[in-house]
């Protein structure tokens, strides 16, 4: 390639990412055509004038994926706050350092080893499972104790190349599903903590009314749920505006007409359900508390029978890896690092700092870390390097000190945030088949009984047997392989584990 092709090539390339041409060096050599040895550590460290980019806009984009993230500080602490099987609860302040501690880290080291524009934070999937699947069964100790199990499974996968055989066989239309599945599920508990969702206890069941309804007595009542109701459709309507970091400027905005409401109609803690308050008690600035950290314990998990920690480690690999596969190969692609055949050079890598991301995230009490899909904004800005993801981690580093502040988010208005993701996940479905039945049964099973059962591990199951069975039917066995065999196995084993325990006389 000539120096004036090349040269134009890199022009094409900044205003294709709204920024102006690279600048040149007095002497007129355009900035790209550098020698290596004129160029600054942190540009032959990174390759930045390699892959077409600027320093400038690793920095700006770096920032853009933190603004478009940061609605997880605030979010991943309301989805832990539930109590364990021993009705302990986490410490706010505690998880909120954990969050962003976990969050920061884990980017910096995306950056610096994996070198690809990838940010990573505590999954809304995989703090779902751990908030309503598996602390339920046993204590927070013990379930970030899972969590690091199922980080080092990862690592493990990806080390062994035990991964292509997992991707190769879950079908794709059950990986959709999952993500679709874990969306409504989200959405679900999002309504029921905004209290646009109650519960009708005593009138359920079969002979019951209705398991669920509509606010109270099937009316909407309160502040509270208006600051909700307020805040979805404020982050609605950013995001058809296309306004960057959408979702955190709605919870800011959100919170601002809550703390409004809480002045003027003179409110206090309960009218919150005595959760958040929309108030500033005390100083915006402290020191960070990790007294989280550490917190995980291995000597309780056998406690809830081999089985179902089988079947838990397994619903973590499912919520964080495939979602991370995806995520990295797509943010890849849309970054130019991936090849025609989109497979792109350090996946091994980047995948196997994720699956660390989930051990660090247990051991730091923040659930898994995973990568996060909102990366593509910084990517969209510009960004191609690992020097975004490291200036990403340094904003989630000194948002440390300022861990107060997210305790002035009231809970429903952070709740509004699990609504709008799930609709986001919910897009997958435009990838289902839905003209055949093979494929849409499965998924369908997969995404609904979720939500409706209140267990991601429910959905899964029903999907891996449903899709075994029917194509055992359609006489296609030798398109189900042993590993779908397998897993089909398992699930029945755990749908049957109550007569199983009964069988094998154990209390």
């Amino acid at each position: 390639m000539t120096q004036q092709s090349l040269e134009t090539k890199t022009t094409a390339e900044d205003a294709g990412a709204g920024t102006l041409p690279q600048s040149r060096r007095p002497g007129g050599t355009p900035t790209s055509l550098r020698p290596p040895a004129e160029r600054s550590w942190l540009d032959r460290y990174f390759h930045i004038t390699q892959r077409g980019s600027t320093i400038g806009r690793e920095v700006r984009g770096g920032i853009t994926t933190f603004m478009a993230m940061a609605y997880i500080i605030l979010l991943n602490p309301v989805i832990l706050s539930v109590p364990d099987a021993a009705g302990h609860k986490l410490d706010g302040d505690q998880l909120t350092t954990a969050t962003v501690f976990a969050a920061a880290a884990t980017t910096i080291v995306m950056g610096f080893i994996g070198n690809v524009p990838l940010a990573l934070a505590a999954g809304l999937s995989v703090s779902a499972v751990m908030a309503f699947q598996v602390a339920p069964e046993m204590t927070w100790e013990n379930a970030m104790g899972m969590c690091v199990i199922y980080g080092l499974v990862i690592v493990l996968l990806v080390v062994t190349g035990l991964r292509e055989l997992i991707m190769n066989a879950i079908p794709l239309a059950l990986k959709h599903a999952i993500t679709m599945g874990i969306g409504l599920f989200v959405c679900l508990i999002g309504l029921v903590q905004a209290g646009f969702v109650t519960s009708m206890p005593g009138e359920g069941g079969i002979a019951g009314a209705k398991p669920i309804q509509l606010g109270t007595s099937d009316m909407l009542t309160g502040w509270p749920v208006l600051c909700f109701a307020v805040t979805v459709l404020l982050i609605f309507l950013l995001q058809v505006r296309k306004v960057p970091g959408a979702i955190l400027i709605g919870i800011v905005g959100g919170t601002v007409f809550a703390a409004l409401v809480h002045q003027f109609a003179g409110l206090d803690k309960k009218a919150w359900g005595g959760l958040n308050a929309p108030e500033i008690t005390g100083s915006i600035v402290s020191t960070p508390d990790f007294g989280l950290f550490g917190s995980v314990s291995f000597s309780g998990i056998g406690n809830v029978g081999g089985i179902t920690v089988g079947v838990i480690v397994f619903t973590l690999v499912l919520a964080g890896f495939f979602d991370a596969m995806g995520t990295i190969i797509g943010i890849g692609q849309q970054a130019n690092l991936a090849d025609d055949s989109g497979k792109m050079p350090g996946l091994n890598k980047a995948l196997a700092i994720d699956g660390a991301g989930g051990a660090l995230g247990g051991l730091a009490g923040a659930s898994g870390q995973t990568v996060f899909v909102e990366s593509t904004a910084g990517v969209g800005d510009g960004a191609r390097t690992g020097f975004a993801s490291v200036i990403t981690g340094l904003a989630f580093t000194l948002c440390l000190f300022f861990t107060p502040l997210a305790q002035v988010i009231p809970t429903q208005v952070a709740a509004a945030a699990l609504v709008v993701i799930g609709s986001m996940m919910l897009t997958n479905a435009k990838h289902i088949d839905w003209n055949d039945q093979a494929t849409s049964i499965p998924v369908f099973l997969t995404t609904v009984l979720m939500p409706f059962t209140y267990s991601i591990t429910a959905g899964i199951a029903a999907g891996v047997i449903a899709h075994v069975l029917i194509k055992t039917v359609q006489g296609k066995v030798r398109d189900i392989g042993w590993l779908m065999w397998v897993l089909s196995a398992v699930f029945l084993a755990y749908f049957a584990l109550h007569p199983i325990e009964g069988w094998l006389g154990v209390n």
